[in-house]
């Protein structure tokens, strides 16, 4: 799978993620960790699918391709939701349908996203030694 489709796929997945804590982050949160939410739990719920939504939208691959920043960002942020996902799991008290799947999911994404994430950064301090300003895109 090329970069510009695995971005774009990490996108769509994290907007719609991040469309559907807008709808409804009850059912999203009860869903993934198996909890109901309080009503300040909601209106963070939300916040938080706003910024999947434009996280979606920003990783969205352009013609030029994917660039380093959105490289690294999909990676870390993946990375980082599939260890935190794993530690709630493997506490044994969140128990929702979609926390191991989603896991699972982040996990792969974030395997996936490791070399292109890596040859982006390499590109860009090459580009950077031989003062180019601008980031690379990759394919």
């Amino acid at each position: 799978m090329t970069t510009r489709r695995l971005a774009g796929l990490s996108a769509v997945i994290e907007a719609a993620t991040g469309a559907a804590l807008i709808a409804d982050p009850d059912l999203v949160v009860r869903l993934l960790i198996g909890t109901a939410l309080s009503d300040g739990g909601i209106a963070i719920g939300r916040v938080c699918g706003f910024a999947l939504l434009s996280l979606g939208l920003a990783c969205w691959p352009n013609g030029a391709g994917v660039t380093a920043q959105v490289a690294v960002g999909l990676l870390s942020y993946n990375l980082l939701t599939a260890l935190y996902l794993e530690y709630l799991g493997a506490g044994g008290s969140f128990t929702g349908y979609l926390l191991w799947p989603a896991c699972a999911l982040h996990a792969l994404m974030a395997l996936l996203l490791t070399r292109p994430a890596y040859d982006a950064v390499r590109r860009r301090r090459l580009g950077a030694f031989r003062s180019t300003a601008h980031s690379a895109p990759i394919s």
